[in-house]
């Protein structure tokens, strides 16, 4: 791990800016776009990785669907536990995209298909999961789908984060200009009939040559929030994805009917809400610190149970380091992925918080959390329970240890064996900075203190990471890459 106290702007951040110009240069480029189905060329989708999915064995396709959709009401108040009874109310035409990665050689094919609800906080759609997740995806073997599931994705409405709108039709008119959403109210049954034409395709099939055995629905933030919606209120109407996957939710949940102009994070004053326990297909929660505190959502806790699994991650913010600047490079192997580092830029050039920013370990349990929902349907065995955030409720507030993180929660290396205060919490700043933490790295005084030399560095956070990697809580690749990162830091030397 690295402990110098400020990380320069590299030549891929630049290029990271570079590649917005290009976008927008260019997104008037015509282009011939078929009334339904694959469509030819390359998809547009800002918010993703930005390596060769060819150099991996994979291949990328973009499907435009259609369809009517229908939104629902509840006679009933929505109550805290989940267990919501909806029904049809309005229809409305829609026509929306797709995005696939997939193995192009069926053998690769894990049989595990990763169908994500497309995160608009930031004014464009962002694969938020796959770039959390995407270098367990590639080397295990998985399929990946990205769903226009939302109006501000496709034509920019609402309420974001950022003072800035890139949506479909304003990055492509030409290849997007045919595309139709009717509103929010319509999001949770565009998101189920896409579903049912992945697992169940009848005119095509969005995986082409790939044996689907199963399929996991995710939503992270943002569409976390349009998740915890779908399982309570549609799921139970229509089994069509063997397993859910919640990442980072806030308190409450998305209402049924948006409001065209609402912000989807301004959840101050709604209700608890649950995820219902009546479910027969397996749900996967992962938090950060920063969900808890700072979106509220401890309000919200519950236990887990044969069907719900809840992880939370000590040392981690609701967005990070690797989120918005190394995880759109990563390709599993650098181990300088894995250093702690001081830097202020949530997304390169573009952004730059008060303090620097959370460097914490959340996309490496990510990895493991998905790996351990895929494990939990083709096994039948549930994910290792992990311990909760160290919580003091009367102050609604975390206990930290005497370097100010976290006790509970799941541990890694980054918080047992630390040389940094990281954080969920503290950030300075708007709201989207606010959700990236920070980081403080210690002075070489405390870590003189803690470390005696190199070699006991070393050797407690290869403890620290077999701990981690027998529980489950890390993949063993992703544990050799801390190591490394361990070992070639400077911590301990002379």
């Amino acid at each position: 791990m690295n402990k110098k106290k400020h990380t320069r702007l590299s030549i891929r951040a630049k290029l990271f800016a570079a590649s917005i110009v290009f976008v927008l240069l260019f997104s008037g480029c015509k282009q011939t776009v078929p009334d339904e189905g694959l469509v030819p060329g390359i998809p547009w989708l800002l918010g993703s990785t930005m390596f060769r999915l060819h150099d991996f064995g994979y291949e990328k396709a973009e499907y435009f669907i259609k369809g009517t959709a229908q939104s629902y009401v509840s006679a009933e108040p929505l109550t805290s536990d989940g267990k919501w009874n909806v029904e049809p109310a309005d229809e409305a035409d829609f026509r929306t995209r797709i995005v696939v990665y997939r193995p192009t050689d069926p053998e690769k094919f894990n049989g595990t298909v990763i169908v994500e609800w497309f995160n608009v906080s930031g004014g464009t759609e962002a694969s938020s999961e796959w770039i959390m997740a995407h270098t367990e995806l590639l080397r295990s073997g998985y399929a990946w789908i990205g769903v226009s599931a939302q109006k501000a994705g496709i034509d920019g409405a609402g309420v974001t984060v950022l003072p800035i709108s890139l949506s479909l039709k304003k990055l492509n008119p030409a290849r997007y200009s045919t595309l139709i959403h009717p509103g929010d109210q319509y999001a949770y049954d565009i998101f189920r009939q896409v579903g049912k034409a992945i697992v169940q395709p009848q005119n095509f099939n969005p995986l082409g040559e790939l044996k689907l055995e199963r399929a996991i629905a995710s939503g992270e933030s943002q569409s976390a929030d349009y998740m915890m919606t779908y399982i309570n209120a549609i799921a139970p109407r229509e089994r069509i994805f063997d397993a859910y996957y919640i990442h980072s939710r806030i308190h409450g949940s998305a209402p049924l009917a948006p409001e065209p102009d609402a912000s989807d994070l301004n959840f101050e004053t709604r209700d608890t809400v649950r995820v219902r326990d009546d479910l027969d297909v397996p749900v996967m929660m992962l938090q950060t610190e920063t969900d808890s505190t700072v979106l509220g959502a401890y309000l919200d806790s519950q236990p887990d149970t044969d069907m719900f699994r809840v992880w939370e991650v000590a040392g981690t913010a609701h967005a990070d380091r690797y989120v918005g600047n190394l995880g759109l490079y990563d390709t599993g192997k650098n181990p300088s992925v894995a250093n702690v580092a001081e830097t202020r830029y949530a997304v390169p050039v573009i952004q730059k918080c008060g303090k620097p920013i959370n460097s914490g370990p959340q996309h490496f349990v990510v990895k493991a959390s998905i790996a351990a929902l895929d494990s939990w349907l083709r096994t039948g065995v549930a994910p290792t329970p992990a311990d909760r955030f160290a919580f003091d409720e009367s102050t609604a507030s975390f206990i930290r240890d005497e370097f100010g993180n976290v006790l509970g929660g799941i541990r890694t290396p980054y918080v047992d064996v630390p040389i940094a205060t990281l954080s969920g919490e503290g950030q300075e700043g708007d709201l989207f900075c606010r959700l990236y933490g920070t980081t403080k790295l210690f002075d070489e005084a405390t870590l003189s203190t803690l470390y005696r030399d190199h070699e006991a560095y070393v050797d407690a956070v290869s403890a620290s990471v077999d701990d981690a990697v027998e529980k489950g809580f890390l993949l063993q690749p992703d544990g050799e890459l801390i190591k490394a990162s361990a070992q070639q830091s400077e911590i301990g030397l002379p």
